[in-house]
């Protein structure tokens, strides 16, 4: 593992248990797998904050949307073993489909391009009003026409991959959820995974809950509703460890994977461009992919009742990552676009020289926290408080055992001013200046402002 990781691996939880005090968000999971490998696990706050139960590597998320790319590998697999083709109408598997829909291949489903609508007529199970939908409501809804020609825009459907699960059923003539548990998830090693729920006893389950309007607080969101015939589009049940697993196993680099190299570059490579977005994001087969920079990623994320989620790999750098949230408002998209900031930052300055490792910590004013972090022959001043914490971060060059200057800054800050590091009587180091800034470590700041302006 090259060096540069490791100091990024080492940032990367305390960046996101100040976001997690921050935010106030009940829990974050987080895991980075290299060559398959996870390198990092971590979960901060809750699993559920009315019990006040910490939360755990080990507590299962619904991962929702994840389910897609599990399904279209389901059809690669079945692919491979000479069982369908991608090209292959729906019509040929399913019967009593309204005709256009019949006429959609199983590439238009997997690709949202099937024109197919997104949830049918009444989604009220996106809200808690109603169960997921059983088999015969999904076929019953599969009468209706699509909302658009076919093959002519990329348009989100879970009925397009409720229909597709209906086609593995038909095809493995076994149910879903029980060929998926065989095939897919026992076949890729993954330990932590369920295509839906009931889990089995003792398994150990995050519960959802709201954002904090309108109550003004966060109430509890079961997670344990069944998706039934949604399972393909939305019901599975993971930890961040298996999916940075998982999609490790889906780039087309991978060294161990349950789906053949041409299957993988199949599924991930770009089918259409999602027309309508500021985001430059695009649809393969069951996957999501996009660039960071000059980082291209693929996966996929999720929203459930309760939960956020979202995992990617990178395969040009061997790496994948998950990071889920138990919230509506979870923030785990903008987290894990967070940590692949952090990630590129260090591979691009490199791991720090011994001499600089003393220098990262957190430092503090009325101003927020400023965190000092060693990369290379330089040291970063990064804002925690911000989604990409090395957004234009001023460099210092340290010069001395306690001193420096800063090196690189923008027109507003203290580009070329001095910086130094003032020791306490035990030695370490008790304020750092930078320029004119007094920081000091958080508790004294505390110390400092109940003192000044009372504490409350």
């Amino acid at each position: 593992m090259a060096d540069w990781l490791n100091g990024a691996l080492d940032y990367i939880p305390r960046w996101l248990a100040f976001q997690m005090t921050q935010t106030e968000q009940p829990g974050c999971a987080i895991a980075v797998a290299h060559k398959g490998r996870i390198v990092l696990e971590q979960a901060f706050g809750h699993a559920d904050l009315a019990a006040a139960t910490p939360l755990t590597p080990r507590h299962r998320f619904r991962v929702a949307s994840h389910s897609k790319s599990f399904t279209a590998a389901a059809i690669m697999k079945l692919r491979e073993r000479g069982k369908l083709g991608l090209d292959d109408r729906a019509g040929r598997y399913i019967g009593h489909l309204h005709p256009k829909l019949a006429q959609a291949t199983i590439a238009q489903l997997l690709s949202h391009s099937a024109g197919i609508f997104r949830d049918g007529t009444d989604c009220g199970y996106w809200l808690g009003r109603r169960p997921f939908p059983d088999a015969a409501q999904i076929r019953a809804d599969l009468t209706l026409a699509p909302s658009i020609e076919p093959n002519s825009r990329f348009k989100y459907s879970n009925h397009g991959f409720a229909l597709a699960g209906l086609i593995i059923e038909t095809v493995a003539d076994e149910p879903y959820l029980s060929w998926m548990k065989r095939e897919i998830v026992d076949a890729a090693g993954l330990e932590e995974t369920r295509p839906d729920v009931p889990l089995p006893r003792g398994t150990p389950l995050a519960q959802g809950h709201s954002g904090t309007q309108p109550l003004g607080r966060r109430v509890r969101i079961p997670g344990n509703t069944p998706t039934r015939a949604l399972a393909s589009a939305t019901g599975f049940v993971s930890t961040a460890a298996d999916l940075a697993r998982f999609f490790a196993q889906l780039s087309p680099t991978a060294r161990r994977s349950l789906l053949s190299a041409a299957s993988r570059r199949e599924m991930t490579r770009v089918q259409w461009r999602d027309p309508h977005s500021s985001l430059e994001r695009y649809y393969g087969l069951g996957t999501i992919s996009g660039k960071l920079g000059d980082w291209e990623w693929f996966g996929h994320m999720g929203a459930f009742p309760g939960y956020i989620t979202r995992s990617v790999a990178l395969p040009a750098q061997e790496l994948s990552l998950s990071v889920l949230t138990n919230a509506t408002d979870g923030l785990a998209p903008v987290w894990l676009e967070g940590v692949i900031h952090v990630l590129r930052a260090f591979a691009k300055h490199g791991a720090p020289s011994r001499k600089l490792r003393s220098w990262t910590n957190r430092w503090w004013s009325l101003w927020g926290a400023f965190d000092l972090v060693a990369v290379g022959d330089k040291v970063l001043v990064g804002n925690p408080a911000l989604m990409h914490p090395f957004l234009d971060a001023s460099e210092i060059e340290v010069t001395g055992r306690d001193r420096g200057q800063i090196s690189l800054a923008g027109g507003f800050a203290v580009h070329g001013e001095p910086v130094r590091r003032m020791r306490g009587r035990s030695g370490k180091a008790a304020e750092l200046w930078l320029a004119g800034l007094k920081l000091v470590p958080e508790a004294k700041l505390a110390k400092e402002m109940a003192a000044r302006y009372g504490a409350r």
